[in-house]
């Protein structure tokens, strides 16, 4: 069995963190991952109205800094969770990709054959949804190829 846990940071993600690790260790588990997306790409042709068209070098520069300092902070999310599968005795690896949270969550657990997709109800987007956050409910929607949990 092998099961990819969705971790963004926020308070859903760590419930369905435990919520794996809990499957995980009471299974005959062969694999487990933790993936992080980072929802942001250096696009120029949707550069925020504060910035110029074509950006200066020092836009650019602001710009990569704000992709590092994400793609840094995504490390430092996943090296927390971890953890705390370790602590569990559950070995685990880290994917980080940047894209669309939904379709790259989809993309690699269909892609890579997971079992089971383990993601929170809600992440840190802005608006809620009535039931499901906007990404749960397009990974749900989305692979066709394997089963998806959502915790709440």
């Amino acid at each position: 069995m092998k099961i990819l846990i969705c971790i963004d940071g926020s308070e859903q993600s760590q419930k369905a963190l435990e919520k794996a690790s809990f499957i995980a260790e009471g299974c005959n588990v062969d694999e487990v991952a933790l993936i992080h997306v980072l929802d942001q790409k250096l696009d120029f042709t949707k550069v925020p109205k504060r910035f110029e068209y074509p950006p200066s070098e020092e836009e650019v520069e602001k710009l990569t800094n704000l992709q590092e300092k994400a793609k840094n902070e995504g490390k430092r999310i996943l090296e927390d969770a971890l953890k705390v599968l370790e602590k569990k005795g559950i070995k685990a690896r880290t994917i980080i990709k940047e894209g669309h949270p939904a379709e790259t969550i989809v993309e690699v657990g269909c892609g890579e054959e997971f079992d089971f997709i383990v993601i929170g109800s809600r992440g840190l987007g802005g608006l809620k949804k009535t039931f499901l956050g906007s990404v749960s409910n397009a990974v749900v929607q989305q692979a066709e190829k394997c089963s998806v949990i959502v915790v709440r």
